[in-house]
């Protein structure tokens, strides 16, 4: 199996591109996001590739982070999603929105991706609740409104994450409920408080 390619971009189109490997130009296909982010032609490269075989086919699929590869991977586990939707819907969503609408059960911004229609997208929200990867710290502090893009909730938010989790809740809802307890409460909210604003919040 083929798990990384570093060459030069040799090709792109509307679906995929080449990579030139020491002289081996490879056939990857990739996201519209990530045919955006590639540098020039004649530049060089690296994709982290996952690669499907099929009795008739092997494929190559292109990322240039591993978090994309591992949603690729994840949205595929959902019935009704093969290669070419998920690669529809990392070309519409980056890794924060999709959390985001999965946190949220936001069917709407799911069906954004092109091939998704609203019942997909409203198995995608609720299959993926507990799959999907957790809120990071940077993610929560995005969640707040006015919060600068990649700012950090304090120790005491993060510790009442956890008691939420710990609680049977998927980490995902306990993260947004405890982003809004700060919203309210502020930045020298204690645990316990943003404990019970939490659970009042996952409650509606």
């Amino acid at each position: 199996m083929i798990g990384k390619l570093k060459g030069v971009v040799d090709g792109v189109d509307e679906d995929g591109l080449v990579i030139d490997v020491n002289g081996v130009g490879y056939v990857v296909s990739a996201s519209a996001r990530t045919l955006r982010a590639l540098p020039a032609i004649g530049q060089p490269a690296t994709l982290h590739i996952e690669t499907q075989v099929r009795e008739d086919a092997i494929r190559l699929f292109g990322f240039l982070t591993t978090g994309e590869r591992d949603w690729f991977r994840l949205l595929q586990s959902v019935q009704g999603v093969g290669a070419k939707v998920a690669l529809g819907i990392l070309g519409a969503l980056s890794g924060e929105a999709l959390s985001a609408a999965i946190a949220h059960q936001d069917k709407a911004m799911m069906a954004r991706a092109p091939g998704v229609g609203p019942k997909l997208a409203a198995r995608l929200v609720l299959e993926l609740k507990d799959k999907a990867p957790a809120f990071g710290v940077a993610d929560l502090g995005g969640a707040i409104a006015g919060a600068e893009p990649g700012s950090k909730l304090p120790k005491e938010a993060q510790d009442a994450v956890l008691a939420l989790v710990s609680l049977g809740y998927a980490r995902p809802q306990a993260s947004l409920a405890v982003a809004k307890g700060v919203a309210a409460l502020g930045a020298e909210a204690q645990t316990a408080a943003l404990i019970r604003l939490g659970l009042k919040e996952l409650a509606q």
